[in-house]
């Protein structure tokens, strides 16, 4: 139960998050009044991590932060630089390993006005569960020549019989965790969002050809879960694929087309560099995709590209389990144009639309949404995306971020 006031955990960020997220505060909290009047608003709270918690208080990541992220449950933060040489690998990676925000949610879409290098970007409409714990994140990996890594050699030649490593003395080697349970709360949740929000397919994105037990693990236990625990809501591939082989390819078109018009969702599978290449030919037969870490990063920012780039794409990392969920910018700190006024917020706004939906509070979200379509299709964006557009008027993050207000 989301209270009238709740307390929102923020992280500034680094670079040019100190320029972005006061404007998206200050757009949030004009829509949340504009929506509910003054009977809700948000109780913003700053919390530390990054450069500024470095250079305050000595840590990258402060256990207050954490902290602050498990109580309050609901949070949002700016961009973030990953120390150089320091212990923590990426302090996002960080964040969500540490409150076991095991999906990564990222949500593509089109918007009128802005330009894409696609000739039919409004067919680009989808939703990645990227698993956010597990894969070559994990951070399990040792560099070459050193003594730990020898002991990982010795053990895979003399105990497993490993004979397969080209140049050993110069090898690093890194662990590819993929588990049943990761696997299956990442594609259930995958599942539930479909059907909640009434969208035809799950698409299942793997290399499972090639890593056969932890990508091709990925590909079984997904449908496994899908054919265990949603039978009647689902229809799978894989079923698909049975019924072919038992009784033709005209009975299995039959069931799958049963299935469709009676608002099952379809869960099916395609390898990882087919669909990189099926989402620019044929975009609109994806709704939905569950994919590993790895694959979900390429994929996020391919789409992100074919709709305009980065600076509208949204994401979230959340436990659907828990109920923790921190909402982020998804670019980086761009420290080359930190001052000018060029930093686009649309990211961090978007996310910020995502977190008041994930709160119940569609109504402000969507005041936010309909402002940003209004402004893009009339050509209003900063110079990232309006020198781009036919018809781009180019403003500065607080001009338009201004525009944005007055538009709600």
């Amino acid at each position: 139960m989301i209270p009238d006031r709740p307390v929102i955990p923020f992280i500034e960020g680094d670079g040019i998050g100190k320029e972005i997220t006061p404007y998206v505060q200050q757009i949030i909290n004009a829509a949340v009044e504009k929506a509910y009047g003054k009977s809700r608003r948000m109780e913003w709270r700053e919390v530390l991590a990054g450069e500024k918690a470095f250079n305050t208080v000595g840590s990258w990541l402060p256990e207050e932060t954490m902290e602050a992220f498990r109580t309050y449950r609901i949070g949002i933060k700016g961009p973030l630089t990953t120390p150089i040489g320091e212990g923590i690998r990426s302090l996002n990676v960080a964040l969500r390993q540490e409150l076991d925000l095991y999906v990564c949610l990222r949500p593509v879409r089109w918007f009128k006005g802005v330009a894409t290098p696609l000739l039919h970007p409004e067919k680009v409409h989808v939703t990645i569960f990227r698993e956010n714990t597990e894969d070559i994140y994990a951070g399990i990996e040792w560099a070459a020549g050193t003594p730990e890594l020898k002991k990982v050699l010795k053990f895979l030649q003399e105990e497993m019989g490993v004979a397969r490593i080209r140049f050993p003395e110069t090898t690093s080697i890194g662990v590819k965790p993929v588990s049943l349970e990761g696997t299956e709360r990442l594609v259930r949740a995958a599942i539930e969002y479909a059907l909640e929000k009434g969208l035809p397919s799950v698409t299942l994105v793997h290399k499972g050809n090639i890593m056969k037990f932890t990508e091709g693990g990925f590909k079984k236990w997904g449908y496994a879960v899908a054919e265990r625990e949603f039978p009647d809501r689902t229809f799978t591939e894989h079923t698909f694929r049975q019924i072919e082989v038992e009784r033709g390819l005209e009975k299995a078109v039959e069931e799958f087309n049963l299935a469709v018009s009676t608002g099952k969702v379809f869960i099916k599978d395609v390898i990882a560099d087919a669909f990189l290449q099926n989402t620019l030919l044929k975009p609109e037969e994806y709704s939905v995709v569950a994919t590993l870490n790895l694959n979900g990063d390429y994929i996020s920012d391919q789409l992100a590209a074919m709709v305009g780039g980065i600076g509208i794409a949204p994401g979230a990392n959340i436990n659907y389990d828990t109920g923790h969920a921190i909402f982020e910018a998804t670019h980086g700190t761009a420290p080359d144009i930190v001052g000018k006024g060029l930093a686009n917020p649309c990211s961090m706004l978007l996310s910020g639309v995502m977190m008041l939906e994930y709160m119940g509070w569609q109504e402000a979200g969507m005041l936010i949404t309909t402002a940003l379509e209004k402004l893009f299709a009339e050509g209003y964006a900063t110079s990232d995306l309006s020198r781009f557009m036919e018809n781009g008027k180019q403003l500065t993050t607080g001009e338009f971020s201004q525009k944005v207000t007055e538009t709600l």
